[in-house]
């Protein structure tokens, strides 16, 4: 069986609420990319992502998605110019092998990062779906065998402007049966430890981890960590700026609670040399960035060091999801994989399947691939939009 055909759609959905809520001070999300202050990023008002179709020469379809929260668009020209054509007439059961030539591509150029790596991790999520298929088993099975049949979750976010609104949020949370949530946070120390504690007072039976968005020095990043520690906090990600190891490896030495790093990384190179130098505690490696067979990698890399995984999702739709599930079950060190409410919401609406979480954790789809069906008429009018 060879591979046929490869399509690309670029997808920009709107929802009525932003996965991050409103601006600070309840300011209103702008349109077009802009910076949340004090993060550093660019934002989109919208849900942006690229969906990848490979098709094998007896009309069999697999499908991928990769993390493209602004500028869906280059990811889809790399795709269309530089990958497809190197896949066409490959074989349409062996995602390894496919992965190793597309990787080599641009290797030498510096580009097993970035935008390269994201367009890559949406083809190899596709093959791995279209060659689970063409052996009608879950994907899960394809790699290696399922550790558990329920994935367990936390909530990622508390979208609203003030703390007593996110400490109401949380007592729903809780009372729905959720066990633990992370807080976006980064706002500053003091503004930090006021939040957590407003959410622990209202809803103490969660475990309550902190995403600082990279926002802070390594000595406020410690006094972050002291403070959420004394506040019983899970876990603090992304407390400085990705770039600096050595300042986050001493960071892990001193600080009481674990740290998290693992969403700007996209391969196994990158988080050896985290793990070696015990830069990190807990890795968070986003299949929308490194795609299933580096993921697969990349737990192996943290096993060999004892560290947990714990994979990042953030705004990827449904396809992402379900991949980002059938990689949590497929990995013996799983702590907990991020659910995020609003895009988990959003994307529903690109399938005609259900994939919700049943209490506190997902339930791994057991249909064939991913497990989930393609609303491909709605995809295919929505990438219109935006063609």
């Amino acid at each position: 069986m060879r591979i046929a055909s490869v399509e690309v759609f670029v997808l920009k959905l709107q929802h009525r609420e932003n996965y991050l809520g409103a601006l600070q001070g309840g300011a209103s999300v702008p349109a077009g990319y802009h910076v949340r202050e004090p993060w550093r990023s660019l934002y989109s008002p919208l849900f942006e992502t690229v969906l990848v179709k490979i098709t094998a020469d007896d009309g069999t379809a697999g499908w991928g998605e990769g993390l493209a929260p602004v500028g869906p668009e280059i990811l889809a020209t790399i795709i269309r110019r530089l990958i497809a054509p190197q896949l066409i007439g490959m074989s349409a059961v062996a995602p390894r092998p496919a992965w190793n030539r597309t990787t080599s591509l641009m290797r030498e150029r510096g580009h097993l990062v970035g935008h390269q790596a994201d367009a890559l991790a949406a083809i190899d999520i596709a093959l791995w779906d279209l060659a689970a298929r063409l052996h009608d088993v879950p994907l899960v099975e394809l790699l290696g065998g399922a550790f558990r049949e329920e994935v367990p979750v936390y909530v990622s976010g508390l979208p609203r402007s003030t703390d007593a609104d996110r400490a109401l949020l949380a007592r729903e949370w809780q009372d729905a049966g959720m066990r633990s949530v992370k807080l976006h946070l980064g706002l500053g120390v003091d503004h930090d430890l006021a939040t957590v504690a407003a959410v622990h007072e209202a809803a103490p039976q969660l475990r309550i981890a902190v995403d600082a968005h990279w926002a802070y020095s390594p000595h406020d990043g410690l006094r972050l960590a002291e403070g959420l520690s004394a506040l019983g906090g899970w876990f603090l990600e992304a407390p400085l700026v990705p770039e600096d190891e050595q300042a986050h490896r001493e960071l892990v030495r001193r600080s009481p609670i674990p740290i998290a790093v693992g969403e700007t990384l996209r391969n196994r190179f990158e988080f050896e040399r985290w793990t070696t130098q015990r830069a990190l505690d807990l890795a968070q490696p986003d299949v929308g960035r490194t795609g299933l067979t580096e993921a697969l990698s990349i737990a192996e890399v943290c096993s060999a060091r004892h560290l947990p995984t714990a994979p990042h999702h953030s705004v990827g739709l449904g396809v992402l999801l379900a991949a980002g599930i059938h990689f949590s079950a497929a990995i013996p060190d799983l702590l907990a994989f991020e659910y995020q409410p609003t895009s988990t919401e959003i994307g529903q609406s690109i399938l005609t399947t259900s994939l919700l979480p049943d209490g506190a954790s997902f339930r791994v789809p057991n249909g064939p691939g991913l497990g989930i069906d393609i609303d491909e008429p709605l995809i295919r009018q929505l990438a219109k939009e935006h063609s």
